[in-house]
């Protein structure tokens, strides 16, 4: 059930209180009242007190962190739960716990009836393991590959560890991360600055899987991550990942408070990031490395488990990348069948003294057998709970051709990962809590329905929700136009001279100030490299330093360009003169051989939908629409979105496609886009 009008309904004391509160916030903040905000504030408020759940689009500009974090603030005050809000970057995260809640605190702490405790809760791997500094684990890397993590935000990309480089820097750095361990007291690593490796980190952390436990480890009282956890059972208001929470929905586990109210703040991000989370991958180096872990640390027999990988890596050799509709085959099934009887033994020959109070080397063994018997059970069951299954390769660069591709030397590496999330959302998220989605990029034209179905609000037995669209401060027509490249040629491998020519007239005439956004790193790379000899601006390509030093020196000056790909689509927040030319190469459509998305597809088309228009089309609308955004961040903004994509203006699904968009005024005219860019040009001169 969707419901499209904003503040129709009578107004309730509750909704009374909060906008109160948020007026009193906003004058306390120097701010400005926004009907949109307002709107939202109360649409969240009735939805906390009703308990149905609700989708809202708010516009760059709304204010939309204030509009639900007030509502949570008052539902917190008298509930004997903790509300929570989860988010997809850890960019919003920080910016919520360390900004927002901070600011609007202190101008709302009067006039509530006592203060309000804020937790963080993230995977237990981003905190420092007093154990594992006490030795109580045996140093050893995982292997290439393999992943342990349960509920780590995988989202954000740390600094790559030199590898091979030399031992002096990773000691340097772990002697640097024991001195801050003695001081910190939250043990988290984002407030170690600047940061370390991923290898050296490893060296003072564990993952949910690998630790001991309260009941066994002997340090747990002083456990960063533990005391983290009984913050947050104690706050009011709890800041988590979607990872965390996809946890959370999808095993059950106690990883978050008992909440009754959760606001998923950059909910267009939550399918993709919880299908991520829940996704797995098995490789015959996994095996090794759990075999060789087992025998090192428990002095078990390791003979069924080799020979179990002998037999998988046979059974995979020479397999194509790509899709399996059908899974995988019989003689492969037996592999994993065998293997997985394997690690059960394993499991069971080292399960060791129990009256042992510690043992991480045993653990972190055993850690490894569990993830792989859970992937074995998976992959036999892949077909009865609709599991898409799919081989890779590691991809390397192929300098003829100009792009990635798999490497067909490399071992064949299994994935699996659920073909929908929405049923398992429905009745891990949905059913006992009342939940709010948010985003600037909700709804595809007026449309919520989309985003609903991949989250399980559509379809028999799903839940009732509204959605609304409170709107942007913004006037686009008069701040922004869209101009699509119709006579461009359709976009092929690589850049083609006609959109470097084309990219090149814009950019000088705006005299820099763009911001380009790339369907690929090597695209973003290669127009660098063609433009810069030509043009008399900076330009900054990805790579070049890291991206919150390319999106500072972007910002800092006016006339520099800044080229890139898919992490500068959304979050990146430049208002002002720095950046009035958007330009997008291609419409964002998932690559044509990614397995998850063709398996998405053709479920839809069996079932007689549009898979194009269902997966494709729909995760392009919600991209671009992030993209186009990054133009219009204050009223004051104006400039050009130019799309080089001439199917934008010519295919039957470029409406579809437009509707997603910001109402910019929209022309295919050059002449009219450089006009404008070259005014706007001369007014900042």
């Amino acid at each position: 059930m969707t419901d499209t009008v904003a503040g129709e309904a009578t107004e309730t004391a509750g909704e009374q209180f909060v906008i109160e509160l948020l007026d009193r916030a906003v004058a306390a903040m120097g701010g400005q009242s926004r009907t949109g905000q307002h709107d939202m504030a109360r649409q969240v408020a009735r939805a906390i007190e009703s308990g149905n759940h609700l989708l809202v689009q708010a516009g760059t500009g709304t204010g939309k962190s204030l509009a639900y974090l007030i509502p949570l603030i008052a539902h917190a005050l008298e509930s004997n739960k903790p509300a929570l809000v989860s988010t997809a970057t850890l960019a919003l995260q920080t910016q919520i716990v360390g900004r927002d809640l901070p600011r609007l605190l202190k101008a709302i702490t009067p006039a509530l009836d006592r203060p309000v405790k804020v937790a963080l809760v993230k995977g237990r791997s981003n905190y420092v393991c007093r154990h594992k500094l006490e030795g109580g684990f045996p140093s050893e890397e995982p292997a290439e590959g393999q992943l342990f993590s349960l509920g780590e935000d995988t989202s954000v990309p740390h600094v790559a560890a030199a590898v091979g480089g030399p031992a002096s820097q990773l000691g340097r750095e772990v002697v640097r991360l024991r001195k801050w361990a003695e001081k910190t007291a939250t043990g988290d690593r984002d407030e170690l600055l600047p940061g370390v490796t991923d290898r050296a980190w490893r060296q003072v952390s564990v993952t949910s899987m690998e630790c001991l436990g309260a009941q066994k480890c002997p340090l747990a009282e002083e456990c960063f991550s533990e005391l983290a956890r009984q913050d947050a059972a104690e706050a009011d208001v709890v800041v988590t990942n979607h990872a965390m929470l996809a946890v959370s929905a999808f095993e059950g586990l106690a990883v978050l408070p008992e909440y009754d109210v959760v606001v998923v703040d950059e909910a267009h991000e939550l399918q993709d990031r919880v299908t991520g989370a829940v996704s797995g991958q098995l490789s015959v180096a996994m095996v090794h490395a759990a075999a060789s872990s087992a025998r090192k640390h428990t002095a078990i027999t390791v003979d069924a488990l080799n020979a179990a990988a002998a037999n998988l890596e046979l059974a995979l050799a020479g397999v194509p990348a790509g899709l399996l509709p059908n899974g995988l085959n019989d003689e492969q099934l037996d592999c994993v069948d065998q293997l997985r009887e394997a690690c059960r033994a394993a499991l069971s020959d080292s399960k060791g003294d129990s009256s042992i109070t510690a043992d991480g080397g045993r653990q972190l063994a055993r850690s490894r057998l569990m993830v792989i018997l859970e992937l074995c059970e998976r992959l036999l069951a892949a077909r009865e709970n609709r599991e898409v299954v799919w081989f890779s390769r590691a991809s390397s660069f192929d300098t003829a051709q100009g792009y990635s591709q798999p490497d067909e030397g490399a071992p064949a590496l299994i994935n699996i990962a659920p073909l929908s999330v929405a049923a398992r959302l429905r009745e891990g998220l949905f059913a006992d809590h009342t939940v709010v989605l948010t985003s600037a990029t909700l709804a595809i034209g007026s449309a919520f329905e989309p985003a609903a179905g991949g989250l399980g609000l559509v379809g028999d037995g799903a839940p009732s929700w509204t959605g609304v669209d409170v709107g942007s401060p913004f006037d686009y027509p008069r701040q922004g136009i869209l101009y699509v490249a119709g006579h461009l040629p359709k976009p092929g491998r690589g850049a083609s001279p006609e959109s470097l020519a084309e990219l090149e007239s814009l950019i000088r005439a705006s005299g820099g100030g763009a911001l380009c956004l790339f369907s690929s790193r090597r695209a973003a790379e290669e127009a660098a490299e063609a433009l810069r000899p030509k043009l008399g601006v900076t330009v900054l390509c990805q790579g070049d330093s890291t991206m919150t030093a390319l999106v500072k020196q972007f910002a800092d000056e006016p006339d520099t360009c800044l080229f890139g790909t898919m992490s500068l689509w959304q979050g990146v927040d430049v208002p002002g003169g720095s950046c009035r030319l958007v330009v997008i190469d291609r419409i964002p459509f998932p690559r044509p051989d990614d397995p998850l998305m063709t398996a998405r597809s053709r479920a839809v088309a069996q079932a007689g939908g549009n898979g194009f228009m269902a997966v494709s089309a729909t995760h392009a609308a919600i991209r671009l629409a992030q993209g186009a955004g990054r133009l219009i961040r204050s009223t004051g903004d104006k400039g050009v979105v130019a799309v080089l994509d001439p199917r934008l203006a010519t295919e039957r699904y470029a409406g579809f496609l437009r509707g997603a968009l910001p109402p910019f005024w929209a022309t295919t005219d050059r002449k009219v886009a450089v006009a404008a860019l070259e005014r706007l040009a001369k007014e900042r001169n």
